[in-house]
């Protein structure tokens, strides 16, 4: 039986997640699976990827073929890497401490490096929404001098005319 790591579509339209399962290659996309060993979420910025490490590589190395995607989202995570690392020490290549202190260095990077991107991402959207709230800032001053200098305006205009009131009144009272 030729075995397949790959995705299993699942949510609504336009906005698709995935479990990454192994399946028998005869088997429909969505269809009956043999073991679910993790997600994949595109939708966040950046993915979302759950794999449990122990049963990926356990596929990998009894010979279940990933597909281009999974094989991408695998070697995100260092199953494969891992999987590289064990055929050298099959091979005499190093020995496993060896093989651990390269692949926990290897981790180490990784995760510096994401969370460089992580927070680079958080940094942009603070400082777009700090450029967004001195705009409207920006706008909610200009919008304010407009009115009131249409006011000054108004208030310039009803006095001479509140002057002009004033006069006639005078004038009446004093005729009389």
């Amino acid at each position: 039986m030729a075995t397949k790591i790959r995705l299993q579509r699942h949510g609504r339209k336009g906005y698709a997640y995935y479990h990454i399962v192994v399946a028998d290659s005869r088997a429909p996309r969505d269809g009956k699976f043999i073991e679910r060993i993790g997600s994949y979420n595109p939708n966040t910025n950046p993915a979302t990827v759950n794999v449990n490490f122990e049963k990926a590589l356990k596929w990998i190395e009894t010979g279940a073929q990933p597909t281009d995607t999974v094989r991408n989202i695998l070697s995100r995570e260092g199953v494969m890497m891992k999987k590289h690392l064990l055929g050298g020490v099959k091979k005499g290549a190093f020995t496993a401490e060896e093989a651990d202190k390269k692949f926990d260095a290897w981790m180490k990077n990784k995760q510096v490096a994401v969370a460089k991107v992580k927070e680079k991402l958080a940094s942009d959207a603070s400082m777009t929404a700090k450029q967004r709230l001195d705009a409207e800032k920006a706008a909610n001053k200009a919008k304010a001098a407009e009115v009131a200098k249409k006011q000054a305006e108004k208030l310039a205009v009803a006095e001479p005319v509140a002057e002009e009131v004033a006069t006639t009144e005078t004038e009446t009272s004093v005729a009389e």
